[in-house]
């Protein structure tokens, strides 16, 4: 581990950066370059003394969780986030695989949708970052660990969090979300965390291994659909999806027509956000 090369990487790329950059008011007197300490900290989900001890070149070394987040908070692209980890004496992650990584043109476009649901996805269905109409339309997803992060393995094993859909659509759904498991997995390929996820699948869920069988593949998201909140009721919702260019992963979008009953419940969630509804996610 450098911790000279680590601290002094960190500190110019939180220089180089905006608060527009990353979704943040810049407010008055402000006198930092760039963006403040505090504000990497909030952004990667750690305590302002800890990112701090990182950029002076203090503290044990940071695990790869840690260096993912950093990563994320400072919208480093793949070979700027490949020497962060080297630095820190680590090997470079593998590209390919799923992980917190979430790529920066992504983000920069969902730190820009702040009045309509947006949220970034793995090629597993796992949830990587939403913003605050997104959380208040699903629920906080942020909790989830393990495989119960991704959205195919919760559908099948938690009943739960298929409320959100109306009962009549959910068959439907679940072979969307089938088959996106097998592109995800044919483009991971046998030994990855697809393939486990499959296997695990296959263990716990019956409905999922008799619609794995039918050996439908598709990447492609539903263009319109109903979504059920639990105090607004139903919400129409049409979905643009952005893929990265390996289509690792994906921007969500989701909007109502101009001056529609749902388009106002989504002004709705997005002036009162999740606290006001206490959105809960699906367990």
């Amino acid at each position: 581990m450098d911790r000279d090369a680590l601290g002094t990487f960190l500190t110019r790329h939180r220089d180089a950066l905006q608060p527009a950059d990353v979704g943040l008011t810049a407010g008055p007197r402000r006198r930092t370059a760039g963006l403040r300490r505090e504000e990497v900290a909030q952004l990667a989900g750690m305590s302002t003394d800890y990112y701090t001890r990182l950029e002076q070149g203090r503290g044990p070394q940071p695990s790869v969780q840690i260096l993912g987040s950093v990563a994320r908070a400072l919208r480093l692209t793949p070979d700027e986030r490949d020497y962060l980890f080297r630095v820190a004496g680590h090997s470079a992650p593998d590209r390919h695989s799923v992980g917190d990584y979430v790529a920066p043109a992504l983000l920069r476009v969902l730190d820009r949708l702040t009045d309509t649901p947006a949220l970034i996805l793995s090629i597993l269905g796992e949830t990587l970052v939403q913003n605050e109409p997104a959380k208040a339309l699903f629920g906080d997803v942020s909790g989830f660990t393990g495989f119960d992060r991704s959205e195919i393995y919760r559908w099948f094993v938690h009943p739960d969090a298929r409320s959100r859909y109306p009962e009549h659509d959910q068959a439907r759904q679940g072979r969307a979300q089938v088959a996106s498991l097998r592109a995800a997995l044919g483009a991971l390929g046998p030994n990855s965390r697809a393939a486990e996820l499959v296997r695990e699948l296959s263990r716990r869920s019956a409905e999922f291994t008799a619609l794995w069988a039918a050996q439908e593949v598709s990447r492609r998201f539903e263009d319109h659909k109903v979504l059920l909140h639990p105090e607004l009721g139903p919400i129409e919702v049409d979905c643009q999806v952005l893929f990265t260019e390996d289509q690792s992963q994906s921007l969500l979008v989701l909007t109502a027509p101009p001056r529609s009953e749902s388009a106002g419940k989504l002004e709705l969630l997005a002036v009162l956000g999740s606290q006001r509804f206490g959105a809960e996610a699906p367990s």
